[in-house]
Parts: structure tokens; sequence; C-alpha cells
């Protein structure tokens, strides 16, 4: 068996990829047994840090990776199931809310807020890990910063 401490972290997270692409995995122990069957001993905290590292999310019950969840070899993208991906939400002067995701995600939670069309939302601008959600005033501000922050507390990110 793969030691967790001594093992190669990258060669397991490439069969937690291999594993996702391939499986349902419905939880984290799931998970645990399928590396145990490749020779990977590892904890389940241990996976947890792997799947947010690698950008690997809970959908409908079960984990796929970021790039499938993006390229649709998972389920539609709405915002509801990738607003796990979100960080933060802060304001910023009356026009604006800023939203940090981690690293790479950040155009790809504004894409999925875009096709959502909300009335309140003038538009979006995307970095690497932070996004900006224009607003026409502070009403608005208020309703979107609220409703992300609802979607985020249904913890579809483990």
């Amino acid at each position: 068996m793969t030691d967790a401490k001594s093992g190669d972290l990258q060669e397991r997270r490439k069969a937690i990829g291999e594993i996702l692409r391939r499986s349902v995995i419905r939880s984290q122990a799931d998970l645990v047994a399928r590396l145990a069957e490749r020779g990977f001993s590892v904890t389940q905290s241990s996976v947890s840090r792997d799947l947010q590292r690698i950008g690997a999310t809970r959908v409908n019950g079960r984990y796929h990776t970021f790039d499938a969840l993006m390229s649709g070899g998972a389920p539609a993208c709405k915002l509801e199931e990738v607003a796990g991906y979100i960080d933060r939400v802060a304001r910023a002067g009356p026009h604006l809310l800023v939203v940090q995701t981690p690293p790479g995600i950040a155009s790809h939670v504004a894409l999925s807020l875009d096709r959502e069309n909300w009335p309140e939302v003038t538009g979006t601008v995307a970095g690497d890990d932070t996004f900006f959600i224009a607003l026409p005033g502070r009403r608005q501000q208020a309703r979107v910063e609220a409703r992300l922050k609802r979607l985020m507390g249904r913890g579809v990110r483990d």
C-alpha cells in the first residue's frame, strides 16, 4: 500500500480524477475505498483536501471533476451547481460585487451566472480567482449578494 505521507501526491490526485471520470462516487468514504483498491492508504480528510485541490465538486449526489462539469461531461452547469466554488462575496461601492473562487474557476462561475439571466445583473467580468458583478444600484446589489450567499450555503462543494 502507498502510505499517505510517503506516497506520490500527484499520482493519488491523478487516480482520484480517473476514478471520478469512470465511476459514480457519492461520498468521500467511497472514494477512500476506491483508492485503497488502487493501493493508496489515505484518510477522508486527505481526500477532502485532494478533491478541493483538483477542483472536484458534488453535483446531484455524486462527485465530478470541474473539467467534466465545464465540458458537458456532467450535468448542465447551472449556477446552483457551481455556487459551492464561491468562497467570498463582498460589496465594492454601490454598483459592484466582488466574488472570490479558487484559482482557475472564476470565469466558469461568472459564465454560469451570466446564463441565469438574473434581471438585477448588468454583467460580469472575470479573472482567474475573482470576478466582478456589475449592478444598477444598491437594491439590486443587496438582492444579488443575498441570493449568492444563500446558494453558497447549500454546500455543493465538500
